[in-house]
C-alpha cells in the first residue's frame, strides 16, 4: 500500500477521533449546565433578626459558638424558609419538661398523656377568615377551647380595628359551653401604642366570662414593609411585657404568641421569664427546647362546624 495513503488514513482517523471526544465533552457540559442545581440558598436577610444576634445556618456555623445541647447533642430548628438552624444556648431561660413520647392522638387531634391520663386541652383559634361557625358542633367534636382574635393593627397606617366576628364568636363560643381566650395581633411601635392595644383588648372582653389566656400576637410581616421593621429586640421584648403586665393587672391569664425563630432570635427569652410562652410549630412534636404552655400544632386542622382550615392548639395542664 502506498505509505502517503496509511499516513492519510492514520490523519483521518486521528480526526475521527479527536471530533468524538469535542462532542462527547460538549455533551457532558450540556448536560451539567441543565441539571445544575438552581435552588435558593438559605440565607437570613431579615434587619430584625439579625439586630443583635446573628442567625447562624449549618453551613456556617463556629464550633466555639454556644448553641442549645440535650445530651451533648446540638439542638437543630427546622424552619421552613431557612432550613436547618442552630438554637441559641440560654441558660437563665427555663427548659421544656415535656415527655415528648407522651403525645397521643385521638380522631385526628392531638393531646398529651401522663400516668395514663390526658394532661392538656384540645383547642381552635380563629378569626373572622373562618366565617360563620356552628359552635355547638365544634363544642361536640371535643373541643374544649379557643382563642379568638379580638383584633389587630394593621401593619402599614397603624389603626385599631376589632376582629368583625369577635363579639359573634365569643358570644357563641360561651353559650356552647367552650373555655375562651383571645389574642390580638400587635403592630405597636412605641410603649404607649402597646398600652392602647391591652386597653383596648380589655375593654372589649370584660362582657364576656374570658377563662382561657388573652395572648398578646407579634409576628414578622413577610413580603411586605411593616410599620415594626425597625424595631428592636428590645423594643419587641418591652412591649411583650408591658401587655402582658397590663392583662394580668386585670385578672386575666396572659401570654405571648411565638414560633422558635421569633422566640429565640426577635425576643429577649432571659427577659421574659415568669411570662408564659403559646408556641407554634407545625412539626409533629414541638421543636423548642424552651418552657411554654400551649401549642399550635396544625395551620390545616379540620373540625366539624367550620368551613375550611382552622389551627388546632394543644394547652398542657401538667399541674
Amino acid at each position: 500500500m502506498d505509505k502517503r495513503k496509511v499516513r492519510r488514513n492514520r490523519l483521518g482517523f486521528l480526526a475521527v477521533t479527536e471530533a468524538l471526544i469535542i462532542l462527547i465533552l460538549i455533551v457532558i457540559l450540556a448536560c451539567t449546565w441543565i441539571f445544575r442545581d438552581t435552588s435558593p440558598k438559605s440565607v437570613f436577610t431579615s434587619a430584625k433578626i439579625n439586630q443583635d444576634s446573628e442567625v447562624r445556618t449549618k453551613a456556617v456555623i463556629e464550633k466555639e459558638e454556644g448553641y442549645y445541647q440535650v445530651d451533648g447533642k446540638k439542638i437543630l430548628l427546622s424552619d421552613p424558609t431557612y432550613g436547618q438552624i442552630y438554637l441559641p444556648v440560654y441558660e437563665n431561660v427555663d427548659a421544656c419538661t415535656y415527655d415528648l413520647n407522651s403525645m397521643v392522638t385521638r380522631n385526628g387531634y392531638t393531646f398529651y398523656k401522663k400516668d395514663g391520663q390526658i394532661k392538656s386541652h384540645f383547642g381552635i383559634d380563629v378569626s373572622v377568615h373562618q366565617g360563620t361557625i356552628d359552635w355547638q358542633q365544634v363544642k361536640n367534636a371535643g373541643v374544649e377551647f379557643a382563642i379568638l382574635r379580638a383584633g389587630y393593627r394593621t401593619y402599614g397606617s397603624g389603626e385599631i380595628n376589632i376582629d368583625e366576628a369577635f363579639e359573634e364568636n365569643a358570644q357563641k363560643a360561651i353559650e356552647a359551653g367552650i373555655n375562651v381566650g383571645v389574642y390580638f395581633f400587635s403592630q405597636a411601635t412605641t410603649l404607649s401604642e402597646t398600652v392602647e392595644e391591652a386597653d383596648f383588648v380589655l375593654e372589649h372582653i370584660r362582657q364576656y366570662d374570658i377563662t382561657a389566656p388573652v395572648v398578646f400576637d407579634t409576628e414578622e410581616i413577610k413580603g411586605d414593609e411593616a410599620r415594626t421593621d425597625s424595631n428592636t429586640r428590645e423594643d419587641f421584648t418591652n412591649y411583650c411585657k408591658v401587655f402582658c403586665d397590663s392583662i394580668k393587672a386585670e385578672g386575666y391569664d396572659a401570654m405571648i404568641y411565638a414560633n422558635m425563630k421569633w422566640m429565640a432570635f426577635t425576643l429577649k427569652l432571659e427577659e421574659l421569664e415568669g411570662y408564659d410562652f403559646w408556641y407554634a410549630d407545625y412539626h409533629e412534636e414541638p421543636q423548642c427546647p424552651y418552657a411554654f404552655k400551649m401549642w399550635q400544632y396544625s395551620e390545616t386542622g379540620e373540625v366539624p362546624g367550620i368551613t375550611g382550615h382552622v389551627d388546632l392548639d394543644l394547652w398542657f395542664q401538667e399541674e
